[in-house]
């Protein structure tokens, strides 16, 4: 009988959780430069809605594609941002590994 509980992660599903993770602690960091607290609020309340909705998600490829859109929209508003000449958080998402 194994000691590993059922519910434990494969390395694969481990490292992506992480990753998903990462990207979910970076887009709140860049949506706190955010300037207009409405404003904030509103993608904070985005944010957590769209991890929400997804979080029982285990397709892998699912993952990356949502993963893939959340970086997409990440990336819009840090450009925003640079445009409105308020400083976003660095870039986190594309650091060489």
């Amino acid at each position: 009988m194994s000691k590993i509980p059922k519910a434990a992660l494969s390395l694969k599903q481990f490292m992506l959780r992480q990753e998903v993770l990462k990207l979910y602690r970076t887009i709140f960091r860049t949506i706190s430069q955010v300037p207009d607290a409405a404003t904030r609020q509103e993608l904070r309340e985005w944010a957590r809605h769209d991890f929400r909705q997804n979080k029982h998600q285990t397709d892998e490829l699912m993952i990356k594609m949502l993963m893939h859109n959340a970086t997409r929209s990440l990336k819009e508003l840090q450009t925003s941002l640079e445009l409105s000449g308020t400083p976003s958080a660095p870039n986190t998402t594309e650091r060489s590994r």
